[in-house]
């Protein structure tokens, strides 16, 4: 849905309609985007557990009127026991488990990016930690109604989760998968975030929290232990960022694939396509994102670490030399093993001219499933993002891990401000250049931007295929001439989740703001 107003408040946009809510209510007291940011995030993580959680990871982008463009970058190091020793010693010397204890091998970061994203609120009515939290504490005692897509995603991982250590007690129902609209009360949870609001949030890695978590997971096969909880610290950086077409693209510094997102998006106004919703409109996305992936999947990894760094990636004639490999007329062939993921992306505007970008995921369906009964935060399997092998991804002590999030935001040419994002893991990047390329480029309103069919190259969501899916709602001539240029091309449903679930923003120069929410989401723009 799509919504606009001149800015009284500000605007929310969110994958599901509590946490929607929730941010526009706090604007509407006169919080910032960063506090109704926060907020939101702890209610997502309470009523849409499937795909994020405060055991996670998160990511920000935060632009404040007359300052330079903030990013918090929430993610957890690798534990100290954490070796490619340590896991062959457990019988693990390919790769690296992914549910279970042994799969939560990185600290949880995202609650620490929301105390940095608080700092920079220097109003001096402020609300307290305990404000943002309570209404998400709220919700956890009282009970979520199970939204369909938990449901069905739950039934279909279960086998998979359902003998992992808290994760049974805690989201089936007398055993069984919820099924949609049953009410789901996470009490532990909601004391959790009762606790971090009284004692604040630095005490989820240097407080009774942390113990209790960290002697959960030790307790359960993990190499995390207290030490690491309390060596934790979210960082602010730089973001990175092209200027192309006129605009200027920011997107989140590696681990993280945003260069990704950003050298799509550069690559393809090299190309000079005019036309969108046109077979080179989408071909070009297609082949952009293959020179992108090469060489992320070559060279990405935590920054100190990597043979050079992913803003040189941006350079100009480094992007034209992989524009200039890119076929018009035929796809590149495309064999490729790409990463799972699951995550949500939320954005506000607010009344004071601040713009956030905001992403928080588990990694995959839950995460790692492990759960803690006294805490009831479920702890992330974004560890398995590392490689047991050399090469800049290899797993060692400290160490962050490939991340798959990246939220977006673009200051345009004519003085608007743009966030945007997804979740969908691999698709992430290519769900975003759909959406700007039609928003910024061929002035499709918003959220006819994200409504239209979408595609993913590559799988997500435990898709095993490797091809390019097209939503049904495409051209048939389109869908025609794309195989006619070589694409091994498969129809997928015409709202499919596999596309992710998308949003975004826009502060205009007048005071208006824009929103928009996915379809293929339970979300909705306020």
């Amino acid at each position: 849905m799509l919504v606009s107003a001149l800015n009284h408040g500000g605007v929310f946009t969110a994958p599901h309609r509590e946490a929607a809510y929730i941010g526009r209510k706090m604007l509407d007291q006169g919080a910032s985007a960063m506090e109704a940011m926060v907020a939101a995030a702890a209610m997502i993580a309470v009523v849409y557990p499937h795909m994020n959680g405060i055991g996670g990871d998160g990511f920000w982008l935060i632009h404040r009127p007359g300052e330079d463009l903030l990013g918090i970058s929430a993610c957890g190091q690798a534990a100290g026991l954490a070796t490619p020793e340590w896991y062959a010693a457990r019988g693990h010397r390919q790769s690296l488990p992914t549910r279970g204890g042994a799969a939560a091998l990185t600290v949880p970061g995202t609650i620490g990016g929301w105390d940095l994203a608080l700092g920079t609120v220097t109003r001096p009515d402020r609300l307290s930690v305990a404000e943002l939290l309570q209404p998400a504490a709220d919700k956890a005692r009282a009970g979520i109604a199970v939204t369909g897509n938990q449901s069905v995603c739950t039934a279909e991982k279960l086998a998979e989760l359902k003998d992992v250590p808290g994760f049974a007690e805690t989201f089936l129902i007398d055993g069984a998968v919820p099924a949609t609209g049953s009410r789901l009360k996470q009490v532990r949870l909601a004391e959790t975030l009762e606790t971090l609001g009284r004692d604040g949030l630095a005490s989820f890695y240097d407080g009774r929290l942390a113990q209790d978590n960290a002697a959960f997971l030790e307790e359960n096969g993990s190499p995390l232990n207290l030490s690491d909880f309390k060596a934790y610290q979210a960082e602010t950086v730089r973001p990175l960022t092209v200027a192309t077409g006129g605009d200027t693209l920011f997107n989140m510094i590696a681990p993280t694939q945003g260069v990704s997102s950003l050298m799509i998006l550069a690559l393809f106004d090299r190309l000079g396509i005019t036309t969108g919703e046109s077979v080179e409109h989408v071909h070009a996305i297609v082949e952009a994102t293959k020179q992108a992936f090469i060489r992320r999947n070559r060279e990405l990894g935590d920054p100190r670490t990597m043979p050079v760094p992913a803003q040189d990636w941006l350079d100009g004639d480094a992007l034209d030399t992989l524009a200039a490999k890119i076929d018009m007329a035929r796809a590149l062939p495309w064999p490729h093993v790409p990463a799972d993921g699951d995550t949500i992306w939320m954005g506000a505007a607010d009344r004071y001219g601040n713009v956030v970008s905001f992403i928080q995921s588990v990694y995959w369906e839950f995460g790692s499933g492990l759960t803690c009964p006294q805490t009831g935060v479920f702890f992330q399997n974004r560890g398995a993002g590392f490689s047991l092998q050399p090469g800049p991804n290899q797993l060692q002590p400290g160490k962050r891990p490939f991340h798959t999030l990246n939220p977006a935001m673009a200051y345009l040419a004519d003085g608007r401000i743009m966030a945007y994002g997804t979740m969908g893991g691999e698709g992430q990047p290519q769900t975003q250049a759909a959406i700007f390329t039609r928003y910024a480029r061929f002035g499709t309103p918003l959220q006819q931007a994200i409504t239209a069919p979408r595609w993913l190259l590559g799988r997500t969501w435990g898709a095993s295929s490797t091809n390019l899916k097209l939503e049904n709602r495409f051209d048939p001539q389109l869908i025609s001439q794309l195989r006619d240029r070589g694409h091994d091309i498969e129809q997928i449903p015409g709202f499919s989740d596999l596309c992710g679930h998308a949003g975004a923003v826009v502060l205009h120069p007048d005071g208006l703001c824009e929103g928009a929410s996915d379809p293929r989401s339970d979300g909705m723009a306020i």
